[in-house]
């Protein structure tokens, strides 16, 4: 009798907990990945079926909208709203302002990534047993084809990531930044959500303000969860790109000074490129490009060896691009900035 009451306590607890919860899941052209995301989000603990998903389109021709609604169909508290901005700043924004009444926490997803069981209770949990405003999660990246393994083998390197503590960290503790998973939804919103301007880098933006307004940002590593990086060198060359540019952005916006990982990629850019006009008149110049091939090409044969695969040649590559990507994108972004201010 004692453990049935027990039980039935502790399902009241989690059913009480899943109705403060909103979450909001901004989508573009993911109907490869949407509907597996949507069920592992929802499946399992029937206190699920207390939260409130919000599913928001920014304008997808693949078919995700027709496979969100035919979920809904089947789920009373998943919903679908449109997102004319795109991008996935306005989405969340969207979401949060749409559906945020009679909820105070705000669980942010994307349809790219692998959630363990009671994600959204175990985050939300989290946040009241910190007491934090914001937390967030270690992601730990996965792939399938030879390209994307070898992607996400680097990434979560210091090679790849400068040692950020969301990359496969496994420390728990209050950080500075990493990859959202919860926030106090008045908090949230008192701060006017993300800055919609932002197409890259929106979440860090808002941790700079969040912590300017007295914000504290905990680090859950006992929460992870698996994320699948970009499948070839275009995409990631994008991605990278948009980094950079959204990096510079971010601490011109803010007036913060950038981090010795943050300054490396942007050494190497000026350290290659000076080299290269350098050899013009003394080929010894080329030390420095032939040492950063070398290396690169070090970290694939290291990779093939600790995986035990070929594709982790490809890692070399994957790599290179991250760090050329991302420094181009962050030159750009302060050239950009820049130029706007003189006019």
């Amino acid at each position: 009798m004692f453990e049935q009451t027990e039980t039935d306590s502790a399902h009241a607890a989690r059913q009480a907990l899943a109705k403060r919860i909103l979450v909001v899941m901004p989508v573009l052209n993911e109907a490869a990945h949407v509907e597996a995301c949507l069920v592992s989000l929802i499946a399992g603990d029937p206190a699920l079926g207390y939260l409130s998903l919000v599913v928001v389109d920014g304008g997808s021709t693949d078919g995700t909208q027709e496979i969100v609604r035919a979920c809904a169909k089947e789920n009373p508290n998943l919903s679908l709203l449109e997102n004319p901005g795109k991008l996935q700043a306005s989405g969340v924004n969207i979401g949060a302002r749409a559906r945020g009444d009679q909820r105070d926490i705000l669980i942010r997803c994307d349809a790219h990534a692998d959630y363990p069981a009671d994600y959204v209770l175990k985050v939300a949990a989290a946040l009241d047993g910190t007491g934090a405003d914001s937390l967030v999660v270690p992601m730990d990246a996965k792939g399938t084809s030879c390209f994307q393994k070898a992607n996400a083998w680097v990434v979560d390197t210091p090679f790849g990531s400068g040692g950020s503590a969301h990359r496969g960290g496994k420390k728990s503790g209050f950080v500075d930044h990493g990859h959202h998973a919860g926030f106090r939804l008045e908090r949230f919103l008192a701060l006017h959500g993300y800055d919609e301007s932002f197409r890259h880098n929106e979440d860090a933006e808002y941790d700079v303000r969040l912590r300017k307004a007295g914000g504290r940002i905990y680090l859950d590593a006992s929460i992870r969860i698996g994320y699948y990086p970009r499948a070839n060198i275009y995409s990631l060359w994008q991605q990278y790109f948009g980094y950079g540019v959204g990096r510079a952005r971010n601490l011109l916006k803010n007036q913060e000074k950038p981090r010795l990982r943050q300054l490396a990629p942007v050494a190497n850019i000026f350290a290659l490129v000076g080299a290269g006009l350098l050899a013009l008149w003394n080929a010894a110049w080329l030390f420095w490009p032939a040492f950063y091939l070398a290396a690169l090409v070090g970290i694939g044969f290291w990779l093939v060896l600790t995986k035990r695969s070929l594709c982790g040649l490809w890692g070399s590559v994957a790599l290179g691009v991250m760090h050329v990507a991302w420094g181009l994108g962050f030159l750009g972004g302060i050239f950009k900035v820049m130029r706007r201010g003189r006019r």
